[in-house]
Parts: structure tokens; sequence; C-alpha cells
């Protein structure tokens, strides 16, 4: 199970998913350009020491990292066709996540394997990214029993 960001543009969100992703052990790829330099404080704020052990891979673009992909793309979408109760998540699966301000473009949704929309009240826009993705890992690791293994 990974993680990717589509050119994201909120340093504070992005550094929230880095200690996501490290406390899970799930990696995480940063398919650039970002909308903010890669050392910016939000980042380090919001990822705490977290984002120093966070597995990540950063990519030149979105050519690059389809070069790289192994396994399902699943992309979390406000206009995705399968509710996130319906979907069916895969071990091999990598979460794509579009930027906040602009989601993810027509060839990114015509790549993906699975297409997921997590339920909102109506009259709702979107949720946080870093929210989403908490909810969209939190779920593939339950059906895929990918849970870290607990020391204590």
């Amino acid at each position: 199970m990974r993680i990717a960001l589509y050119e994201p543009d909120q340093a504070g969100n992005v550094g929230t998913i880095l200690r996501l992703a490290a406390c899970l052990g799930t990696p995480v790829d940063v398919i650039e350009p970002c909308g903010f330099p890669w050392g910016d404080r939000a980042l380090k704020r919001a990822g705490m020491d977290y984002a120093e052990i966070a597995a990540v891979t950063r990519h030149a673009g979105w050519e690059a990292f389809e070069e790289r992909i192994e396994g399902r793309l699943v992309l979390f979408t406000t206009a995705g066709a399968e509710p996130l109760p319906s979907a069916r998540f895969e071990p091999g699966d990598t979460l794509l996540f579009g930027s906040e301000s602009r989601g993810a473009p027509g060839e990114v949704h015509k790549r993906a394997d699975l297409r997921v929309r997590i339920p909102q009240v109506e009259g709702t826009r979107s949720l946080n990214i870093a929210v989403a993705a908490g909810i969209g890992l939190a779920e593939a690791l339950r059906q895929t029993e990918g849970w870290p293994r607990s020391a204590g």
C-alpha cells in the first residue's frame, strides 16, 4: 500500500500526510511540481519529526511517476464513481490524492484503475486532503489487514 500526492499545493497538508504515513509504515510518492518549496516550514511543523522518517519518493512529474507504478492506481476524487464503503482494496494499491486546489486532471482520471469517492452530506464540496488520506488509508489497511503490528 502506498499514498501518492498529485502536485500538492499546501505544505501543511503534506506534512500531516507524511506524519500519517510514517506512523502507519506507508510509503509516499509526491508528484511534482509542488505549490511550495519542499523545505517549507509549514511542512516541517505539520510533519514534526515524523516527516524525516517517512519513506518519501519525489517524482519530477506525472510521467515519471506513471513509469514506476506497481499494482493498481486508486484515485480518491469527489467525482469518483465508487463510494468508499463498496470499494475493494488490494495490498499493492497506490492511493492517489489530487491537488488541493485543482484535483486531478482528466489524464489521471483515465489512468486510474479505480476511482473512489468518500460519501459526504449534500451541500459540502470536499474534505481536507490530509483527512481524506487518513480515511482512505484506514479503510484500505482494514480491508487488506495491513495495519502495522504493535510493539506493545
